[in-house]
């Protein structure tokens, strides 16, 4: 695909986005990301401003989607957002919580993992290598947090040597805090101070539960009492010393884990610059790789880019359509256009619901879609090129809020094509020279048509008037087409057949709708004859063309039963002359035999008439000598003749038995990653057989995995994990 090297600025307007549906096709993509950053990103996508950048996007999307058919598949890119930390970050003498910093850990290793994928196979994305290399590669910071902060999230006692040293003692005195809790507990027990429950806890601490006689005897703060004032919670004197010491040694320790956590942060803080580009790495991968989901689902490619003026979109699709109607199951008609420097300009008439609308925003929406980086379901070898204006006049054509008609509405947005309209611009328009009166809207939808042709725009329009298809065939670098539908029954085929005008069937299809013949006749003589019979003719010329192509598929399908015809009856002629050549060899066998015979009844005859032994062993000697002698000609060629079909057997055999192995090392192989299927419970009563065995019997009795099998002619006992199931007990 040649890369260019245009700077060209590209402005789509957006208008023409929203009479594309382009917002629905993102918002699908959008559905397929696995971050919150990357479904923002995609749905703010646009069409980009220059061509470097949508090469630079499709190559990169066309790369990701080669991921999914190779064995190279590129590591996940998911990763929790790290904007918060970025910010605090940003901000001096301020820290990061541990979870924060094992967010910044996961992103880091996740960034480098794929860095480091791409560029060992650099020959399989080059882009996409490329687009990651200016990215730095670091441990540095990921062996910093490890080194301090634990996988569960805690920052861990060796952080620091006054950490340490703290936690020992909080843990040592934490012993002691039990030992004179258990203390007191069992001296009050035994005074028989406390309630049955013994102890509770109150505000993280363990207290002893005092009946509310004997509070006065128990030294110790009190904590609060029951509901029912029939025990007091106290807290024993010697407990309370330690907890304070507690208390004093736990908040030192939330000072050094600060302490730490800031040292930590500004070691970080120099890195911010290299984090905000992971971030953003991940999310544009994300991106990119959502366009490849969506491309994937569609069957979409990157066509080739030409750098001449030429548009030819082989069997597309229109996006939207294809998938509502994949999740239907129904059938998606394609369409096959072109626009090049001979044939520009393309009006497509032909009556309503035939789908002249859904060509046109077929071509507009694919050419958006390709313009913002997205692969388009067209032909392997179709070519686009990319225009800097895509300007569209489709759908609804009132301004509510302007208070225009849409007639209004339609002159102002010609006024705006005419501005903006020259040889780099795209325009589609629906419905062209509708909202007024057809005589003197047709006459100035000519004059707009004539102008965007003198131009060189590239465009595509419908229309119902009869003019603009007469300047169609008049001009050589404009086109008519049809939506071509069957001549009898006046249904849609949905094929677009280019060359042609199009009728509007407006008479045919209100006699088709039960209009009375007698309303129609007087209808045609209100209109001029001319415009009848050119409407007329138009009409006959699309049921003959329709004709024709029912006529070319007929010969097409008689052209195949005769070549299936001509098949069978070479394979006929090759068995008959099989038999032929066996009858032959038959025959020849045959006549050798009675021609022995007849010499042997001859020497019988003679040694009859003549009664001489002699002379008749001599004459059967040389005669069984001559058949000797062939039969030993005869015999080394069919050796050799049979060795090499040996040979060639053996070969075959052995090509044979290699695919069949290779086949069943595969499925070994399949098997061996497939986990093991759960073994089922054998109880007694259950059909079971040998693992590999035949003789199915049924279990009589289970004992220390082992089981007692009844063949009905004999018995065996047999280890339980030799067995298999073949029928569960009733």
């Amino acid at each position: 695909m040649p890369v260019s090297k245009q700077k060209t600025n590209i402005h789509i307007h957006n208008k023409t986005l929203h009479d594309l549906e382009l917002a629905t096709v993102l918002n699908q993509v959008s559905e397929l990301c696995i971050t919150a950053l990357g479904h923002e990103k995609t749905l703010k996508i646009e069409p980009y401003n220059n061509k470097d950048s949508v090469l630079n996007a499709l190559t990169l999307t066309n790369e990701y989607l080669a991921s999914f058919y190779n064995e190279n598949r590129i590591p996940n890119h998911g990763f929790e957002t790290i904007s918060k930390e970025l910010k605090l970050l940003k901000i001096e003498n301020t820290y990061l919580e541990t979870h924060s910093l094992k967010k910044i850990v996961s992103i880091s290793l996740t960034s480098n993992e794929i860095i480091n994928f791409l560029r060992k196979f650099k020959e399989y994305y080059p882009n996409l290598n490329e687009y990651a290399s200016n990215i730095e590669v670091t441990k540095v910071i990921i062996e910093q947090v490890d080194g301090i902060v634990d996988r569960f999230g805690d920052v861990k006692d060796t952080a620091s040597p006054l950490l340490l040293e703290l936690r020992q003692e909080i843990n040592k005195l934490k012993g002691k805090i039990n030992q004179s809790f258990a203390s007191a507990l069992n001296t009050y027990h035994q005074l028989d101070y406390l309630d049955d429950i013994r102890e509770s806890v109150v505000d993280n601490k363990r207290v002893l539960a005092v009946k509310a006689m004997y509070r006065r005897k128990v030294r110790g703060a009190i904590m609060r009492g029951s509901k029912t004032g029939s025990i007091v919670y106290i807290e024993p004197e010697t407990t309370l010393q330690h907890s304070r010491e507690l208390n004093n040694l736990e908040y030192e320790e939330g000072e050094e884990v600060v302490r730490i956590l800031k040292s930590l942060t500004n070691f970080i803080r120099p890195f911010l610059p290299l984090l905000k580009q992971y971030q953003e790495f991940l999310t544009e991968l994300d991106v990119v790789s959502a366009k490849a989901k969506y491309a994937k689902s569609l069957n979409a490619i990157l066509p080739d880019i030409s750098e001449d003026r030429q548009l030819l979109l082989r069997d597309a699709y229109h996006p939207l359509l294809y998938l509502s109607n994949e999740k239907k199951k129904a059938k998606t008609y394609p369409q096959t256009i072109e626009l090049n420097q001979e044939n520009r300009i393309i009006v497509i008439s032909g009556p309503n619901a035939g789908g002249k609308s859904i060509t046109l925003k077929t071509v507009g929406l694919l050419q958006l879609m390709l313009q913002s980086g997205l692969l388009i379901p067209v032909h392997e070898r179709s070519k686009v090129f990319l225009f800097d204006r895509i300007i569209t006049d489709i759908g609804d054509n009132q301004s509510i809020e302007n208070h225009l008609s849409t007639y209004s509405y339609r002159l102002k947005q010609m006024n705006y094509f005419l501005k903006k309209c020259n040889k780099n611009t795209l325009f589609l328009i629906d419905e062209f020279g509708t909202g007024s009166d057809p005589e003197l809207g047709g006459a100035l939808a000519e004059t707009f048509l004539e102008e965007f042709y003198h131009r060189e725009a590239f465009g595509i329009i419908t229309t119902h008037y009869s003019n603009l298809k007469i300047l169609a065939s008049e001009l050589p670098y404009m086109q008519n087409a049809n939506m071509m539908f069957d001549e009898k029954t006046l249904e849609p085929i949905f094929k677009l057949a280019l060359g042609q005008a199009g009728s509007s069937f407006t008479f045919e299809v209100a006699q088709k709708n039960g209009i009375p013949y007698s309303l129609i006749n007087r209808a045609k003589k209100k209109i001029e004859r001319g415009k009848v019979r050119f409407d007329r003719t138009i009409a006959k010329l699309q049921k003959e063309r329709s004709k024709l192509e029912k006529t070319e598929q007929s010969l097409k399908i008689n052209e195949k039963k005769k070549q299936t015809e001509a098949d069978k009856l070479e394979e006929i002629n090759e068995k008959i002359q099989k038999k032929l050549e066996s009858y032959q060899e038959l025959y020849d066998s045959n006549q050798r035999l009675i021609y022995l015979g007849q010499k042997i009844n001859d020497l019988s005859e003679k040694y009859f008439e003549n009664k001489r032994k002699k002379e008749l062993m001599d004459e059967l000697f040389k005669l069984v000598q001559i058949e000797n002698s062939k039969r030993k000609k005869v015999s080394a060629k069919q050796k050799k003749t049979e060795k090499a079909k040996e040979k060639q057997i053996k070969q075959e055999a052995e090509k044979k038995v290699e695919v069949i192995r290779k086949k069943k090392k595969v499925e070994k192989q399949k098997k061996a990653l497939q986990p093991p299927k759960p073994k089922p419970v054998l109880k007694v009563g259950d059909r079971v057989r040998m693992e590999d065995g035949r003789a199915v019997g049924s279990i009589d009795s289970i004992e220390k995995n082992k089981a007692i099998v009844n063949y009905g002619m004999f018995t065996t006992n047999v280890s339980l994990e030799q067995l298999e199931l073949v029928e569960a007990v009733k």
